[in-house]
Formats: C-alpha cells, structure tokens, sequence
C-alpha cells in the first residue's frame, strides 16, 4: 500500500512518498517546495505521481496553508489526515501539560526519535533538536516519556531582531569565531553559541536526570550549521518527521 507522508514547515513543504509504511524505509519519491509554491503541486511535482493508498501530514503552518494543500491533494481519491498530538501514540507518552498544545512537529519527532531508539535496541533516552525557522530541543527519557523541552528562535529570526531593534545594524553574513573580533562574526557566533548552549544544558539535564547517556538527534533544514559547533556526541537526521510519519502510519495500520 503506497504511502504519501507530507512536513509543511514555516517555509518550506516536504514530501516523500513509499511504497509502504514501513518506519525506515527509503522514499520512492520526494520533493520540497517552498510554501509560496504549494499551489502548483498538483500540475507539477505530484502529476505522474501514483495515486497514494494513505496520506499522512504534520503541519505546523497554519490553517490556510493546509487548506491549500488540500485542494492540491484533490489531484487523488485519497482523503489526507493530519498529525494531532495526543496523550500517547506510537510508543510515546506525552508529558506536556496541555498534550493537544505540543506543536504537530515536536510530537512527530519525537515519535520518529523513539523508533530510532527501538530500532537501534537501546535503553536510552534522547535528545531531539529541529533547527530551522524556530530551535526546539526535546527530552525524552528511556522509557519513551516525553519530558519537556525549549523553543528558541533560530539564527535568522536573532539577527532580524537586532537589526529591527538595533540602530544602525545590518544582518552579516560571518563566521563562529572562539573570540570574535569584528560585528560580523560577533552576530554569527552569537546565534550559533545561543543554540548550541540550550542544546548542551538540557543534554546536560537529561543525562542528569536519567543517569544515561543521551543519543542526540539533530534535523531541520538548518541542523548542519549547527552541527559542528556540539562538544556532544550527535547525529544528524535529515528526515526525522518523516521517519515519525513512518511510525504513526504504522501503528495506525496495525490497529
């Protein structure tokens, strides 16, 4: 049974269509298209498309934009569904305080991060970051118990802040300096040690709090900036929401 999963992010929405809803497995197709473009979908990327037998989405854009990617979903016979956090799913508890409130796409990662776990036979908790337009950082503990975690923005979003509050500055483009001696690189390294610090405390918090050592997952179209500037131990996976698409579709399936 072919299987569509769809991540529309604050930019950019992302596809990958398999053969079947196997956690895992490797896209017979995809794509992305940034948002201003989803209304050409049906005439472009998705016209020699196989009709999908399922369609799962994680949305974290709005209700109009899925609105609009709906219409193109038309193109098949094949209602879509989208991702609502709840209080459990997919061998994830969830311990927000308001479960419905976590945002579609931390849910979805930390479902996805959680099959990661499984998969691989540990007993450990993990350390799910998405960096892009916004920063999340999520813990959860061995057991699949979503802890909590940190929303910040990301470095784009920082820069605009100081230049929209910042008299006579203008966003750089520099570089991660240890000690950084010109604006330029003062701004860059800024944003990067911000992100890169609440990373580092709640692994800190997490390995604290659980005794283990944390696998560290980092995807978001913005994860490889980021990346090399950890002193942990860290992967980099580019399609985490879809592997937690993977995982619910699965577990959907099997009910």
């Amino acid at each position: 049974m072919s299987f569509l999963a769809i991540d529309i992010g604050n930019t950019r929405l992302k596809w990958a269509l398999h053969e079947a809803a196997t956690p895992g497995a490797v896209p017979r197709q995809q794509g992305a298209v940034f948002l201003e473009n989803i209304d050409a979908l049906a005439e472009g990327d998705w016209r020699a498309l196989p009709a999908p037998r399922a369609i799962l989405g994680c949305n974290v854009a709005g209700d109009a934009v899925r609105r609009r990617v709906e219409e193109q979903l038309e193109l098949w016979d094949t209602p879509p569904s989208w991702v609502v956090p709840s209080a459990q799913d997919a061998g994830v508890r969830n311990g927000y305080d308001h479960p419905t409130r976590l945002g579609a796409d931390r849910w979805t990662a930390l479902i996805g991060a959680r099959w990661h776990v499984q998969h691989r036979g540990l007993a450990q908790p993990a350390l799910v970051v998405m960096i892009g337009t916004a920063v999340t950082v999520d813990a959860l503990d061995p057991d699949g118990t979503f802890l909590g975690g940190l929303i910040l923005p990301g470095h784009g979003i920082m820069l605009r802040a100081l230049e929209s509050g910042t008299a006579g500055l203008r966003v750089p483009t520099g570089e991660v300096r240890l000690f950084p001696t010109n604006t330029s690189d003062a701004l860059t390294s800024g944003g990067n040690y911000a992100i890169t610090g609440a990373i580092e405390r709640l692994h800190r918090h997490l390995k604290q709090r659980t005794g283990l050592q944390p696998l560290t997952l980092i995807t978001g179209g913005a994860g490889w900036k980021v990346a090399p500037h950890l002193q942990i131990e860290h992967e980099l996976v580019e399609g985490l929401i879809f592997d937690g698409l993977l995982a619910l579709q699965a577990q959907r399936q099997s009910r």
